[in-house]
């Protein structure tokens, strides 16, 4: 399994300073943070590997977190709360959440490398890069931390909220969550501010009214 295509190094070779990778996982589920990772890779300790958290499999995520949080000159995983997402809207929290990853670090990076099409305010340059976590290697490792991490976390709220599925699908609006949501209601994890939510406290409201 080649998982290395596609990582260009050259992108930040040029750059002869400390670069991290920025990376988020959560901005789609209807429930729980949007979970961000800031990271910077040690040229003399490479990752052998390493790509997008969505293309390997959750065995190798979680053994490169690992060598990810070893290896790593400095990394730092943030987050943005629920109730965050609802007061600011999901990209908002998302560049509060990257914006907190970044400053968590305790190496200030001379470039900040944003995967997707825009950056949060940060105190140094910032460079947005389109499917950076297929192309950037301090992108990808970012990638992977903020995935395991709020895998995990996910995990652990299926064992406090149960019949939502929510270890499986990871709070994403699947039919098992969509189904779940509509037959026990939203719980105090679900994001006030996103339309299925918003149409299950709507109906439970209604219910009550009767």
């Amino acid at each position: 399994m080649k998982t290395q295509i596609g990582l260009d190094f050259s992108l930040v070779a040029e750059a002869h300073e400390l670069v991290a990778g920025v990376d988020e996982v959560g901005r789609g589920p209807l429930c729980g943070a949007v979970v961000t990772a800031a990271v910077i890779l040690d040229p003399t300790r490479p990752i052998i590997g390493l790509n997008d958290s969505k293309k390997l499999t959750e065995a190798r995520r979680e053994k490169l977190y690992d060598e990810i949080c070893e290896k790593a000159l400095s990394w730092h995983i943030a987050r943005a709360e629920v109730e965050e997402i609802d007061e600011l809207n999901i990209l908002h929290a998302t560049m509060l959440a990257m914006q907190r990853a970044v400053e968590g670090l305790h190496i200030a990076p001379k470039l900040a490398m944003i995967d997707g099409n825009r950056c949060p305010k940060l105190s140094m340059p910032a460079e947005a890069v389109v499917k950076g976590d297929s192309k950037v290697p301090a992108i990808a490792a970012a990638s992977i931390l903020a995935k395991v991490s709020r895998d995990r976390e996910m995990a652990a709220f299926e064992l406090i909220y149960p019949g939502y599925g929510i270890g499986g699908h990871k709070g994403y609006p699947t039919p098992v969550h969509l189904e779940a949501l509509a037959r026990l209601g939203p719980t105090p994890i679900h994001r006030r501010s996103f339309a299925p939510v918003r149409q299950a406290y709507a109906a439970r409201e209604s219910l009550i009214e009767i």
